[in-house]
């Protein structure tokens, strides 16, 4: 990641919330299901194995939403602060809305809807803007399948994403409940001195939040919350 050394590091940690007042559904409700679906039959290696058109349907149709929505007020602003500070964004989101808004470093921990892989060659990733189908291969004959970390998968960004926020001066958590690990623990990596933000309409307790002496909470959805939070950056 390129941090400008005249510049503080404000590190994003977003989840489905910033995505949601775009139209995409957050990952999944109280019920354990993601559009409808058993989570482990669309997110699991098992049910890759199990049901793989299914699973590729499921991501075709997620893919396809993607060109029906725009990035909200919330991506904007995130991008926008770039002018000002070192903004590295590590989101659980698949979507591309935060690149779409304009932002340059983004760290996708669970992957990308727009990319699929091998799956005989984890490491041979494609770009990839339409249907994903059976029979789709990769340069050396093997299935493609969507480039997301599923359920007991491991998460390859995790490691570069724990020493950003490492270096971080500011923390957005925004659009995240903190209940998802290993990211929800990424904030214990930021150093006693930032200064951290945590926007959400209905706060979760974290244990990790306990120990941050410089949390300020906003209580507002995503695009308020980051209006707030910009005009207290830029004051």
């Amino acid at each position: 990641m390129k941090l400008d050394a005249t510049k503080q590091n404000l590190v994003v940690l977003s989840g489905a919330g910033v995505s949601a007042e775009s139209g995409i559904n957050t990952f999944r409700d109280a019920g354990g299901l993601w559009e409808g679906h058993d989570v482990m039959e669309v997110a699991s290696p098992q049910g890759f194995r199990k049901n793989p058109a299914l699973v590729l349907d499921f991501y075709n149709q997620r893919r396809r939403q993607l060109k029906e929505v725009k990035p909200n007020r919330a991506h904007e602003i995130i991008a926008a602060l770039e002018a000002q500070f070192n903004v590295i964004i590590v989101t659980q989101n698949v979507d591309d809305l935060h690149e779409r808004a304009g932002s340059t470093q983004v760290l996708h921990l669970h992957g990308e809807l727009k990319k699929v892989r091998s799956t005989g060659q984890e490491n041979l990733v494609l770009d990839w803007e339409e249907d994903c189908n059976l029979g789709d291969h990769c340069p050396e004959g093997h299935q493609l399948r969507p480039h997301i970390v599923w359920f007991g998968e491991n998460v390859p960004m995790l490691g570069l994403a724990s020493e950003m926020v490492a270096t971080a001066d500011i923390v957005i958590i925004i659009g995240t409940s903190l209940q998802v690990y290993p990211a929800a623990g990424l904030i214990g990596y930021a150093p006693p001195t930032a200064k951290v933000f945590y926007i959400d309409p209905n706060p979760a307790s974290n244990w990790e939040l306990q120990n941050v002496k410089n949390l300020q909470l906003i209580k507002a959805v995503a695009s308020t919350g980051m209006e707030q939070v910009e005009a207290t950056l830029l004051r």
